[in-house]
């Protein structure tokens, strides 16, 4: 009954959510869009002619905000391991990064040159538990982290999803290691009462 309880509070607060209405009025695939949207025009990480990575696209939101701000002169590709509906001057592969194959494939589309931005949303399923889930959105972060520090060119940058908690500051410290700056970003977008923060690394020294 609990459980009923707070999915059906969770729909009440979505379709009522501002940020929903505000997606489906302009096009976004998901409230996400406003999370990046906020993060850049304060912190100017996407640009025109820019080269971004977006890991776990699906559905996309982040992917159009990117590829609007890069034009046609950059390029953005996402991955997910679901499949995603065409996003205009999109490149979407499907699969895992982690695998052989795909970071081929990626290594193809991008024609062996080095990214500027390497952004993930990703979180893992949530199970409630805190003790299993922390751990999970951790080492997505992790995976992310190594990513960028084989495609970032010098100078990039990355932004990803993390949770307050265990292991967080850990995380935070060794994005430190790699590069010049790192902030802590708590969008409007992100719902007041969640711990989601976005960790944005900039200046990849590698």
């Amino acid at each position: 009954m609990k459980k009923h309880q707070s999915n059906q509070q969770w729909l009440d607060e979505h379709v009522n959510d501002e940020y929903v209405k505000k997606a489906q009025k302009e096009g976004y695939r998901s409230r996400a869009a406003y999370k990046l949207l906020e993060i850049n025009e304060r912190d100017q990480i996407l640009a025109r002619g820019m080269k971004v990575v977006d890991l776990g696209a699906a559905p996309g939101g982040w992917s159009q905000v990117a590829t609007k701000m890069v034009s046609e002169r950059g390029q953005v590709i996402g991955l997910d391991l679901l499949p995603i509906d065409p996003v205009h001057h999109v490149q979407f592969l499907q699969g895992d990064f982690r695998e052989d194959d795909i970071y081929e494939e990626l290594m193809t589309q991008l024609k062996g040159e080095k990214v500027d931005v390497v952004m993930s949303d990703m979180a893992p399923n949530i199970s409630g538990m805190g003790t299993v889930d922390q751990p999970r959105a951790i080492y997505l972060a992790e995976l992310t982290h190594e990513f960028a520090l084989k495609t970032l060119k010098k100078g990039g940058c990355v932004l990803v999803k993390l949770f307050q908690g265990g292991g967080f500051d850990e995380y935070v410290k060794r994005l430190r290691n790699d590069f010049e700056k790192v902030y802590i970003r708590k969008p409007k977008a992100s719902r007041a009462r969640s711990r989601e923060v976005y960790v944005l690394a900039k200046g990849y020294l590698n």
